[in-house]
């Protein structure tokens, strides 16, 4: 492989520079920010995975004063092929002087051999002022892509790509906020059309960047799995004497049970952020709008939750699962009664006790005293409700671009459907996967084998809803 190239970004300043880098270097660090002057010196970002490099970002300060130090340079030049020249003498001669402070930070990298990446704003209109700017990245000699951002709304695209391609071979146009992950794809093989040496570097970085994204979808549905898994089976116990009273205990018990509940939740969440590169990310998900409500709540259940016709399947499938053991033992003498008397049994249960998370049990010691116990859930919705939040808090994480600042508010626009209850068959799958795990222990080759095919789900539904 060559050697990793390096772009610079440039243009005026607040046009999305900084936001373009940190998207596509996929770093939270770098400084966003609406006032202008928010970047003050050039600052590289490089991209590593796996300990590779696959290319280097370098975010610039925006012109200040384009037109006198075009000036200078026209004043200085002798003919076309002194151009390159003029602009290195410029960096040189006035690296002292604060007033081109700014245009010598972001020359300086092209200077150097850095590509040039030249962002505008689509929102504003398209002036001659920009000209300075433009004649002097192309007095620079360095390959070069422009990058049309169309900040709030795209109404001067058009005239912006008619000026942009006097000057640039490639012109994009693309959100810098928003762009979801193959318009990034997109843009960074455009890259590779700048210089005929950057094309195999710019390949391999397409292709680690595409495989890495399969890793963190894979991470993901794992991480999303296990802590349905997780929930599924949690319980909560405490050992009591002989006579003392279990009422005195339960209210206890059973907030332990709901707050280890959250805590798994929460942790997932986490884990989800973070493999997608978000450690420190702002979320808000409790006591907001519909959808940001707690996990537990009524109007979690009547969001994510099952319909009532989806619970008479659910409870029908487990009802046939246990229904079903009983068949095997009696070596198939029942004639499948087991199943049938099961699955009736379990989809009446499913419609008429959905609301119950989970009931407290009391279990006799054999060396005396009793030992309660709060859980696990039988709850049919609790699973379809958990998994639903998990892939919606997904979707929205892995949407995100590294530009994007403030907190992660979990909403569809109020347009929320249970992506675990289309009527495509898999309630009743998820229903036989999350009976299994229920009754079978966790290490089991039956669990571990329950908890790869839940894994399997919650990656096809992700992909639906990325």
């Amino acid at each position: 492989m060559s050697t990793a190239p390096t772009f610079a970004l440039v243009g005026h300043p607040n046009k999305g520079k900084s936001s373009l880098v940190s998207t596509l270097a996929r770093d939270a660090s770098v400084r966003v920010g609406p006032e202008p002057g928010t970047t003050i010196q050039a600052r590289e970002f490089p991209l590593r995975i796996g300990g590779q490099l696959l290319y280097t970002l370098v975010d610039t300060p925006g012109f200040q004063r384009a037109r006198a130090a075009l000036e200078w340079m026209k004043q200085h030049e002798t003919d076309a092929g002194s151009r390159a020249g003029v602009v290195a003498r410029f960096v040189e001669v006035h690296a002292p002087d604060e007033r081109f402070r700014h245009e010598c930070e972001l020359l300086r990298p092209l200077v150097a051999g850095a590509g040039l990446i030249y962002v505008v704003d689509g929102a504003t209109p398209y002036g001659s002022e920009y000209d300075a700017e433009m004649e002097i990245l192309r007095w620079t000699g360095q390959p070069s892509l422009a990058v049309i951002n169309p900040i709030g709304a795209p109404r001067f695209v058009e005239p912006w790509r008619g000026a942009l391609e006097q000057f640039f071979r490639v012109v994009r146009v693309l959100d810098v906020l928003e762009a979801p992950f193959d318009r990034q794809i997109d843009l960074l093989r455009a890259f590779g059309q700048l210089r005929d040496g950057w094309r195999d570097s710019v390949d391999t970085a397409v292709v680690a960047l595409v495989n890495h994204r399969a890793q963190q979808a894979d991470d993901a549905a794992r991480g999303i799995a296990e802590l349905v898994s997780s929930a599924l089976t949690h319980r909560e116990i405490k050992d009591i004497g002989r006579h003392d009273d279990p009422t005195h205990h339960t209210a206890a018990l059973e907030q332990d049970y709901r707050g280890r509940l959250r805590q798994l939740e929460n942790k997932a969440r986490r884990e989800v952020e973070g493999i997608y590169g978000f450690d420190d990310l702002d979320r808000e998900e409790v006591d907001m709008t519909v959808l940001d409500t707690d996990l537990l709540s009524q109007e979690s259940w009547l969001v994510f939750g099952l319909q009532k016709r989806d619970l008479v399947v659910a409870g029908a499938t487990g009802g046939a699962l246990v229904g079903g053991v009983v068949d095997v033992s009696l070596l198939g003498a029942s004639f499948l009664a087991g199943s049938l008397v099961g699955g009736l049994v379990g989809g009446a249960l499913g419609y008429f006790s959905s609301d119950r998370l989970a009931e407290l049990k009391m279990l006799n010691q054999p060396m005396g005293g009793r030992r309660l116990r709060y859980g696990p859930t039988r709850n049919l919705q609790f699973p379809f409700v958990l998994l639903n939040r998990a892939v919606l808090h997904h979707a929205m994480v892995a949407g995100r671009t590294h530009a994007q600042r403030g907190r992660l508010i979990l909403t569809q626009e109020g347009k929320v459907v249970p992506i675990a209850t289309q009527s495509d068959g898999s309630t009743k799958q998820l229903s036989a996967v999350f009976t299994r795990l229920r009754r079978t222990d966790p290490g089991s080759t039956s669990w571990v084998a329950a908890l790869a095919e839940l894994t399997q789900i919650v990656a096809d539904l992700m992909s639906r809803e990325t």
